[in-house]
């Protein structure tokens, strides 16, 4: 087995591994038993097309009561509601899909949830065994496609071996490091007869995941904790995959450390809390890029040192030392040495962490951060994330997607697309709990709100979701709002139209001297008076929408968007997308500009932040 990475908690219920139960055997189908697996791993909502190789799973899926197919309109559409799914549940998300370019069309969600480490189990149906490697029909090696880019892959030729490998696939996807595991079935595997009982043997010796910490490192890290100055808390995702954030909050208040929290980590720990520094990365606020600029030890919870938090590496956070905790050992070390690793589960890490610190400070070890404290609530103050409204009394897009956050139920999903709307939606909406922020981070794929927005609906059908899209992202997978419309899947979706592709534009101003190659989307808010009175803009989002059975509202003047938003809060029978045209010259800040030192951010632009720094180090 090559499985690249470990991860942590698994609600769906799960096979021993060992030895049978007395379980009564049933003769079916492979097919069959891939439905029965399906039901007993506890996956209750699978997103996918059929097609001539998965065919025969379609014909049990219709008897199933357990589990609900929802027929997406593009596989690519399955793979991010799958991601969207597991991201908002915990559990699992599931995607089907037949041979060849029904297969090929899950990569790029595939590659989307190896990156961020989202437990998913991708079925593709494949040729006939007897016909692998020669080329036939709709042949396409889905395995060796997606090996890089999944936790671990099977094919499976025989029909007996349905049940097993569902099961190690669940158990593979959800524990350690969560991940994407494909199961490739051969089309004579799912027609052939065979005997289904539960719960299967499971065989998979290589396969280990640690998630208890070891002591030794627990106690150098809180002693370095209580020594340090400067100390803090880089949060990631990890730690909501683990289910950490209790602990998390416990540690943050017994120690007094600084939080920041990365993209993948939004909701880890409370965006309003007063130990909360905000965002690092790229375009993160001043004071958490500081903060670990100028730190003296940094403290790395289930996040891997990621390029767009690091800035140009050499140059990254030079008087820190480094406890990096981490399900996958592969990522200790990887892009910076850490003084003291630490291999395990998040929540498991934590509260060893919270009992070692508790031990200091009842020796008298404690860390005295005052002087720290003075110095990151000075940047605060002077260097808040804000934004300034456009000149021409056009709608900022920062303050669209704030007035969604403010004006949103309670616990609201969000999810974004990729680019401008991203970072945006990052800064200005307040993430208090876990699972309210979906985005994809490492990968960056456009297309990727309104399906794991219908994802996340469909698993949590009584909780509000928001995609924020851009007309850009938009235009890459809004085939799905017809999917949400004929399944009873009310999303709501705020397109930021600039009439561009907005971060590819932004780099194109500052870098290109504003150059605009292949940026323009349409007759948007660039287009002369003329053009834009006559009603040619194409496409046309409201007539498009409301032609895939949306409600549908365009929102073009400041004083119009409260009453808007209102409006789409309260239609929750069918999906609501609202077209807001925005200023297309606004611009992401902070920015760290690729290749460069976390040292150069700009707080604005040419506004390059003065520290007055007095350290002696």
């Amino acid at each position: 087995m090559t499985e690249q990475a470990t991860g942590a908690h698994h609600p769906q219920p799960r096979p021993r591994s060992g030895g049978h139960q007395s379980a009564p055997v049933e003769h079916v189908t492979g097919a069959q038993s891939l439905i029965r697996s399906l039901e007993e791993v506890g996956a209750d909502t699978v997103f996918g097309i059929p097609g001539g190789a998965i065919l025969p799973a379609y014909d049990p899926l219709m008897d199933s009561t357990r589990v609900r197919h929802v027929l997406v309109r593009h596989e690519q559409g399955a793979g991010h509601a799958a991601t969207g799914y597991a991201q908002a549940t915990g559990r699992v998300g599931v995607c089907m899909a037949t041979s060849g370019p029904g297969a090929t069309n899950l990569v790029t969600p595939i590659a989307d949830a190896h990156m961020d480490s989202v437990p998913m189990v991708a079925i593709t149906g494949q040729v006939a065994s007897k016909a692998i490697g020669t080329d036939a029909f709709q042949e396409a090696d889905i395995v060796g496609i997606t090996m890089p880019i999944t936790k671990h892959n099977f094919l499976v030729t025989k029909a007996e071996d349905i049940p097993r490998v569902i099961a190690q696939a669940f158990h593979i996807a959800s524990t350690g490091r969560p991940g994407p595991v494909l199961v490739d079935i051969a089309k004579d595997a799912l027609q052939a007869k065979t005997t289904f009982s539960w719960p299967p043997t499971m065989d998979l010796p290589g396969y280990r995941p640690v998630t208890k910490p070891h002591a030794k490192q627990i106690r150098e890290a809180a002693k370095l904790i209580t020594a340090a100055r400067r100390p803090v808390l880089y949060v990631g995702g990890g730690v909501l995959k683990a289910r950490a954030t209790a602990e998390l909050k416990v540690l943050a208040e017994l120690t007094g450390a600084p939080v920041t929290t990365t993209l993948m980590g939004l909701g880890a720990f409370p965006d309003s809390h007063e130990l909360h520094v905000g965002m690092p990365g790229m375009h993160g606020a001043v004071t958490a890029v500081t903060a670990l600029q100028k730190a003296d030890l940094i403290v790395a919870l289930g996040a891997r040192f990621d390029d767009r938090v690091t800035g140009k590496l050499d140059s990254f956070a030079p008087y820190a030392k480094i406890v990096h905790a981490d399900i996958d050992p592969a990522e200790i070390g990887k892009n910076r040495a850490a003084d003291v690793p630490i291999v395990g589960d998040a929540r498991e890490v934590l509260a060893d962490l919270i009992q070692a610190v508790q031990k200091e400070h009842a020796e008298g070890n404690r860390g005295d951060y005052t002087a720290w404290w003075k110095d990151l609530n000075r940047w605060r103050e002077t260097y808040p994330l804000g934004y300034d409204q456009p000149e021409d009394g056009s709608l900022s897009p920062q303050q669209v997607i704030e007035r969604i956050g403010q004006l949103a139920p309670e616990g609201t999903i969000f999810a974004a697309g990729v680019g401008q709307h991203q970072m945006w939606a990052a800064h200005f909406i307040e993430y208090d709990k876990p699972a309210t922020w979906l985005n994809s981070g490492g990968a960056g794929t456009m297309g990727y709100a309104v399906p794991a927005a219908m994802g996340a609906k469909a698993g949590a059908p009584d909780t509000a979701v928001w995609a924020i899209d851009g007309d850009g992202c938009f235009q890459m997978t809004n085939q799905e709002l017809t999917t949400c419309a004929l399944n009873n899947i009310p999303i709501k979706v705020a397109i930021i139209n600039n009439g561009a592709l907005g971060m590819v534009r932004q780099w194109q101003t500052l870098f290109y001297n504003q150059r605009y190659s292949n940026t323009v989307l349409h007759s948007g808010p660039g287009a002369d008076t003329a053009e834009k009175s006559a009603g040619t803009r194409v496409p046309d989002f409201v007539k498009l929408s409301e032609a895939m059975g949306c409600h549908a509202i365009r929102c073009e003047d400041p004083a119009d968007l409260d009453k808007v938003i209102e409006e789409a809060n309260s239609i929750n029978d069918r999906p609501v997308v609202v077209d807001f045209i925005v200023h297309e010259d606004a611009m992401v800040w902070p920015m760290v500009a690729a290749g460069t030192s976390n040292d150069e951010i700009m707080a604005a632009r040419d506004v390059r932040p003065d520290f007055g720094d007095n350290e002696d180090d």
